[in-house]
């Protein structure tokens, strides 16, 4: 399968790690990115000028697409790392055949707004994507580290295990090793939830609550998002295996990379939403998360006091005083 065309849709910070792996391995990739600003900039310098800027490219192993649809005929994996916000704007231009006899990979880690369902559910629906045919790429991996080639790790999962295990090739070098899951929902529920959790963790520490509350914190966010799992596989009748996605829930929390986590400090630090995006300059998924995990709790039926509480800071204009007081009997 190592001889498969490679289409990469977007160029944030996440994408262009991916671009980063899969070139320093050699391998051939078409990719699309909305900003003619950056694909002129790649061309000619050979590095990214808004994301991983420290990275320079082998642009001969790099054909550049400012046309979505055809970056993704020319592939044969194609990559999604649009953020969840955007891809239905990105995609509803395409023709609902666009996808035929593809090997779609989610590099995105958030839910899709308005419809409330992952990246699965809306390719199947919109353009006949067979599970089968549909994978996702998950942490615990920062997009900075990879730029400095520092050790991290990938969980490649496919309802087909062979997917898994075939893509998973693409990828594999000795700064970056693989882990191997058919948790395709799993996986992808869980980077939902870290990212909302990671929010809240910024938030905390913008507040002034310091490590021992924080260990504390992510302890009892890791049981909410167990409970939420247990809910969810009764209705997909799928086996969750939450316990592989504790390290990323681990790293989003704690890192200073963590593009939510810092979000959140500034909510904690007394930054409105509007004034957060701004200082931020780039898309926190948790802030979109929690309003589509509010939405598909209340739908369900469900409570998750964490999230409850992060998304009535982001969405209600709560007090992040007040609603952390709540966490804090939450976890006593």
């Amino acid at each position: 399968m190592l001889n498969k065309k490679i289409t990469i849709l977007g160029n944030g910070s996440w994408s262009s790690a991916l671009a980063k792996i899969l070139t320093d391995n050699g391998h051939t990739i078409q990719w699309w990115m909305r900003s003619t600003e950056a694909l002129e900039k790649i061309k000619s310098t050979s590095h990214n000028p808004h994301y991983l800027t420290s990275v320079k490219y082998n642009n001969a192993l790099i054909h550049l697409y400012a046309d979505i649809a055809l970056a993704i005929a020319e592939g044969d994996i194609v990559i999604i790392g649009i953020p969840s916000a955007y891809v239905v704007a990105m995609l509803e231009a395409c023709a609902p055949n666009v996808f035929d006899n593809k090997i779609i990979l989610s590099a995105v880690k958030g839910i899709l707004p308005n419809e409330n369902v992952l990246l699965n559910t809306y390719l199947n629906t919109h353009f006949n994507v067979n599970i089968n045919h549909y994978g996702c790429i998950s942490g615990p991996c920062h997009a900075e580290e990879v730029a400095s080639e520092k050790l991290s790790y990938l969980t490649f999962a496919s309802a087909d295990i062979t997917l898994s295990k075939s893509v998973a090739a693409y990828f594999n070098n000795a700064y970056l090793h693989t882990i191997i899951s058919n948790d395709v929902y799993g996986v992808q529920y869980a980077a939902v939830l870290k990212n909302i959790y990671a929010l809240g963790a910024g938030i905390a520490h913008g507040l002034d609550y310091g490590d021992n509350f924080l260990s504390v914190y992510i302890t009892n966010c890791f049981s909410e998002l167990q409970q939420f799992m247990d809910i969810i596989s009764t209705q997909t009748q799928h086996h969750y295996n939450t316990s592989a996605y504790l390290g990323d829930l681990l790293v989003t929390c704690y890192s200073l990379h963590s593009r939510n986590r810092t979000f959140g400090n500034f909510i904690g630090k007394g930054y409105s939403v509007n004034a957060a995006k701004l200082e931020l300059n780039m898309v926190a998924e948790g802030y979109f998360a929690s309003k589509g995990i509010h939405e598909i709790c209340e739908k369900i039926n469900y409570n998750l006091p964490i999230v409850q509480c992060i998304y009535s800071i982001l969405w209600l204009q709560q007090s992040p005083q007040q609603e952390f007081k709540k966490i804090e009997k939450l976890c006593s």
